[in-house]
């Protein structure tokens, strides 16, 4: 079975600084993204709810587009967000993306180590997929 890493090359957080990790890896009809924050080119986007976890889901799904997955490959999506009063409105954003196959979700409240209101992540399978491409 084959592991491909994505996104390993020039993959920066805040301030330019390289992160040790893969945005993104497949193996075996799998497909894991690593947590998406609402940040663009290295930097957090200014904004409240609603556009952070826009920016956030849209990053996971650029990854997951990359990968050669579609939406109805999401099985499970993790959510963070940094307070509890941010649940309905992520709740709404959610809905907009996810309404002909809703995946399994975990919604849980954390402090972030970036700077932002939110973090998103998605498993993906399609067994059709297995070395990623």
């Amino acid at each position: 079975m084959a592991i491909i890493r994505y996104g390993t090359e020039g993959n920066t957080g805040t301030g330019g600084q390289a992160l040790p990790f893969a945005k993104a890896v497949a193996a075996g009809g799998w497909l894991y993204i690593s947590g998406q924050t609402p940040m663009r080119d290295g930097e957090v986007v200014e904004g409240g709810i609603v556009e952070q976890s826009r920016l956030a889901i849209e990053n996971c799904l650029a990854i997951m587009q990359q990968a050669g997955f579609r939406k109805e490959h999401i099985v499970h999506v993790k959510v963070f967000l940094t307070d509890a009063r941010y649940f309905s409105s992520f709740n709404k954003v959610f809905a907009d993306y996810f309404t002909d196959a809703p995946p399994a979700r975990i919604c849980a409240v954390a402090d972030l180590v970036v700077d932002c209101k939110v973090e998103v992540d998605l498993t993906c399978f399609n067994p059709e997929n297995m070395a990623g491409k």
